[in-house]
């Protein structure tokens, strides 16, 4: 194991909730009814296009133009005062001794944004890699593969940490190993993931890892 790929949004911060929460905000003032668990569980990890769509799908709608623009805005004051990093974290950051990075599927504003509320930033660097910057999103591989081309790492040495199924596709589609980061429940297995409660697991896996390479 040579490089730690983390997701940011619901695995490094606790922000999925405050970004529901924006979007059943935003929904309410169309007249639409909306429950922001509902909306987690049903689009954690998507592009928001895709989120966009599927919503104006559901509804039988179209939203305004400017929906999006709004919701970003009301999403980033939320984030900007409420968000916290998920417990652990910055513990595993300080404790690791592999390079490591952020691969997110989010804009590169909203990134920078969530790191410096949270304190994380100065961990990262310039290491930090956006699906709009490649215009390829999760289940796709190719934020993950832009992530480790940039870090010179192969694939096959890489281990993905996300919160969503998407990204853990995403994952196996690079042909990376990953860690499915759940707080509350473990699923049956997709993609050959490993299952985690606690950011202090990471720490176990890569020592796992090494044992297996040097037997």
């Amino acid at each position: 194991m040579k490089l730690i790929i983390f997701d940011c949004d619901g695995t490094l911060v606790d922000s999925e909730h405050l970004c529901n929460l924006a979007l059943h905000e935003e929904l309410k003032l169309l007249g639409l009814e909306s429950d922001p668990t509902t909306l987690l569980n049903s689009y954690r990890g998507m592009k928001l296009a895709k989120i966009i769509e599927s919503l104006e799908q559901h509804y039988r709608t179209i939203f305004p133009e400017d929906f999006e623009s709004k919701y970003r805005y009301r999403m980033n004051n939320m984030l900007a005062t409420n968000l916290k990093p998920n417990e652990g974290v910055e513990e595993l950051l300080k404790s690791l001794d592999i390079s490591f990075c952020v691969a997110s599927s989010a804009p590169m504003e909203k990134i920078l944004l969530s790191l410096k509320v949270t304190g994380l930033l100065n961990y990262f660097k310039e290491n930090i890699f956006s699906s709009y910057d490649i215009n390829s999103w999760k289940p796709e591989p190719d934020i993950f593969l832009h992530a480790a081309q940039s870090m010179s790492t192969d694939p096959e040495d890489c281990l993905v940490v996300e919160d969503s199924y998407v990204g853990i596709e995403a994952a196996f589609n690079a042909n990376m190993k990953s860690a499915y980061f759940n707080l509350n429940s473990t699923m049956e297995s997709k993609f050959n993931e490993i299952q985690i409660s606690n950011m202090s697991d990471v720490l176990d896996i890569i020592q796992v890892c090494k044992k297996s390479v040097t037997r």
